[in-house]
């Protein structure tokens, strides 16, 4: 088997179903290897799911264990040489399998590869990233992007035509060398949600292994639709996984250092809350639901 593709689902029954469609009608069943990773949902999702495909393996978690655990949960019976990690609110468009295969194919040295996402209308989603610093956190968390990309890259100069370099892979569709995986391991299961992918990279670029952006492999991600069922809940949980990285990658004093920057953002945020009153809908409520985030990272940032 050359291809394992793993796609997690919790309560997206209608997004995996779709997801799947995509990924047959871009190489036949027979010749994939495919698992669906259920994180305990509280629908009818294992059933619709086993009645339209029943050539998909599904594996039922009892609980929710996140998306790197529930991925490592597949990828440990997955017997393909490369692992292909697809969000369920993905579409892939023609060809975007086979690309990134081949890509992988002819180049050894490349442990992970990503595709080109597209927003819904098409637009340029971004997809990769360099790894987080304290400065390129401090720069992005007060929006300094708009003015000079730095904490994130400046994706709409990029060919789309080449294949390029990059430091993180988003995990939305991640193609993954089985090779490089047993030699620096799984997802780490301390992250639950978010950044569990930035980890994965930066331990696979530590080992020695390159990662590309494939431009000509596209995917269309919706982006966000299980995670805005806890909203709240993600906020929080996006930046306590980064803390957890900051903690593990580059030690306890960075750890702290992001803490603080993480505070000042926050109050500065909190400064700017009474103007919402001066916004139209739907940006007031909006902006008050921001406020309310950065209230409860303050509340709950100690406990990091």
């Amino acid at each position: 088997m050359d291809i394992s593709v793993i796609i997690v689902n919790w309560n997206t029954p209608d997004l995996t179903l779709q997801c799947l469609e995509s990924l047959y009608a871009n190489l036949p069943a027979a010749s994939l290897e495919t698992f669906v990773v259920d994180n305990a949902s509280g629908d009818d999702s294992l059933e619709r799911i086993r009645a339209a495909f029943p050539q998909v393996t599904l594996l039922a978690n009892e609980t929710n264990l996140g998306f790197g655990s529930a991925n490592n949960v597949a990828m440990r019976q997955a017997q393909g040489k490369y692992l292909h990690l697809v969000n369920s609110d993905v579409i892939l468009l023609p060809g975007a399998l086979q690309t990134l295969f081949d890509f992988m194919e002819s180049h050894p040295a490349v442990g992970a590869s990503g595709s080109y996402y597209y927003n819904p209308d098409r637009s340029l989603q971004t997809s990769c990233y360099p790894f987080p610093t304290l400065a390129r956190e401090a720069w992005r968390l007060f929006h300094l992007d708009r003015l000079k990309p730095y904490g994130v890259y400046d994706m709409e100069q990029w060919d789309v035509a080449v294949p390029r370099p990059v430091e993180v892979l988003q995990g939305a569709s991640l193609f993954l060398r089985r090779a490089a995986l047993d030699q620096v391991g799984l997802f780490d299961p301390d992250y639950f949600m978010y950044t569990e992918e930035v980890d994965l990279c930066y331990r696979l670029q530590k080992a020695g292994w390159q990662l590309f952006w494939v431009p000509e492999s596209g995917v269309i991600h919706l982006g966000g639709q299980s995670t805005r069922q806890a909203a709240q809940k993600m906020f929080i949980e996006l930046y306590r996984s980064k803390h957890i990285f900051f903690r593990k990658q580059y030690g306890k004093a960075s750890a702290g250092l992001y803490r603080f920057v993480l505070r000042l953002s926050a109050l500065a945020r909190l400064a700017a809350a009474p103007l919402a009153a001066f916004q139209p809908e739907p940006r007031r409520s909006q902006s008050r639901a921001v406020a309310a985030n950065y209230r409860k990272l303050l509340q709950v940032l100690h406990g990091f």
